[in-house]
């Protein structure tokens, strides 16, 4: 491939833009200000109906694939096979790449994905030949996409795999993946150990770079400390999906209740449990003293956050293998001055250092939670300890703009195109 004077660095995303993701936004925007020139490729539309203002800034073109395999079928045919007639001997590379599976009828998604990535080279990467290296954010269908779409087009490949789609994920696919990627970037530590155990003695760098959040926005908006008083402000922001272990949150607020401590909870979120979390503040007699404000804007979060007490979250492991890795809640509830209590489940106590930034518990215990959401909101040598240890921490250690630069200079390592570009500091 001849070198490009202009290099693209191309994403492949799950959905873009969306309110939850709001570290992959920043990360694109923050690229942007180094110096790289980036180009999305969304596999699905934005859920909401809204965005973070830092969208607005992108510079990148965003194209979004076809979704469906069977309502865009006749979408993803057509390039599927003028690139296969184009270019034969790459396409049936991919299909040994996919394996057996699609051959047998039993892998509709594994489909899907090669037939997006034909979409993707022939309607655009084939196009623009700026784009030099394909990233996938998510280990699991946007690095599937990826990984054909880069060897169908002949260009090198990287991947972040983050929580779900690394503990949902078949370790053997996952194990391919890594060994045919240039390098893999994971946000935990607890993420890097297991990936590097499924790699084995796999060459390919995996990197452990936090998320990070931008700390100005933070400093910028800091909370007032706020002294004790008669109804206390709990707060939660989370999906409402099992390994959130919204349960726990509620059985536990409800021992504080009967324990005649006054409080309002509320929790920011939407998700496929909504009605069970809802039936079970019903039966636990919390109506008062609860309430869901579905999804917000990062504006509105921040409120919240600035007249809160008490940060929240009973992460536990789903049935399914699911669990978080650090949710950039906590980062954020660290910065802004406000305790935070979880769960020592994956990597929480990789920012939540139990006693000196915030406090942790075991999953699935509302006794334990509630002992400590007791602990938090009563005893003020606790909180100045923990409020102060906790921003010092994120300062040091999650810091976008320390991120960011650090996983340029990986693309920069691993990809020479892009050394030549200028770097402005974000």
């Amino acid at each position: 491939m001849t070198a490009p004077q202009s290099p693209v660095l191309g994403y492949v995303l799950k959905g873009y833009p969306r309110i939850s993701e709001t570290f992959i936004s920043n990360e694109i925007l923050l690229l942007e200000k180094l110096g790289f020139t980036m180009r999305l490729f969304s596999m699905r539309q934005p859920r909401e109906s809204f965005s973070h203002s830092s969208v607005g800034e992108i510079k990148a073109r965003v194209d979004y694939l076809p979704t469906e395999l069977l309502i865009d079928f006749s979408r993803l045919l057509l390039p599927t096979i003028l690139f296969s007639v184009k270019r034969p001997k790459e396409f049936l590379a991919a299909l040994r790449m996919a394996g057996s599976g699609i051959a047998e009828g039993r892998e509709l998604a594994t489909l899907k994905h090669l037939m997006q990535a034909c979409y993707l080279v022939n309607s655009h990467l084939l196009q623009d030949r700026r784009v030099v290296h394909l990233h996938g954010h998510f280990a699991h269908s946007p690095t599937s996409v990826t990984m054909f779409a880069a060897g169908l087009a002949g260009m090198p490949f990287s991947f972040t795999a983050h929580a779900k789609d690394i503990y949902t994920s078949d370790p053997e696919k996952l194990r391919r993946k890594i060994a045919r990627a240039k390098f893999v970037v994971t946000c935990t530590g607890h993420n890097k150990k297991y990936l590097q155990n499924i790699a084995g003695d796999c060459p390919t760098p995996i990197y452990c770079i936090y998320h990070g959040i931008d700390l100005d926005l933070f400093r910028n908006g800091l909370r007032l400390d706020h002294a004790p008083k008669d109804e206390f402000q709990l707060l939660t922001v989370a999906r409402i999906t099992e390994k959130k272990g919204l349960p726990t949150i509620y059985r536990a607020l409800a021992l504080l209740r009967d324990k005649g401590i006054r409080f309002r909870h509320t929790l920011i979120g939407d998700g496929e449990d909504r009605e069970k979390v809802a039936s079970l503040i019903e039966s636990l007699a919390l109506d008062r003293h609860c309430r869901c404000l579905g999804t917000q804007t990062h504006t509105e979060v921040l409120r919240h956050f600035k007249e809160s007490d008490l940060f929240v979250l009973g992460c536990e492991i789903a049935k399914n293998g699911d669990r978080d890795g650090i949710p950039n809640v906590l980062v954020e509830s660290l910065a802004m001055g406000v305790p935070a209590l979880s769960t020592h489940v994956s990597a929480i106590s990789e920012l939540l250092i139990n006693e000196e930034t915030g406090l942790t518990v075991p999953p699935s215990e509302p006794a334990a939670m509630a002992a400590a959401m007791e602990r938090l909101l009563n005893d003020d040598a606790l909180r100045e300890r923990l409020q102060e240890g906790g921003k010092r921490y994120v300062q040091a250690h999650f810091d976008s703009s320390r991120s960011t630069r650090e996983l340029a200079g990986i693309f920069r390592r691993h990809n020479p195109l892009f050394t030549s570009r200028p770097s402005v500091e974000p």
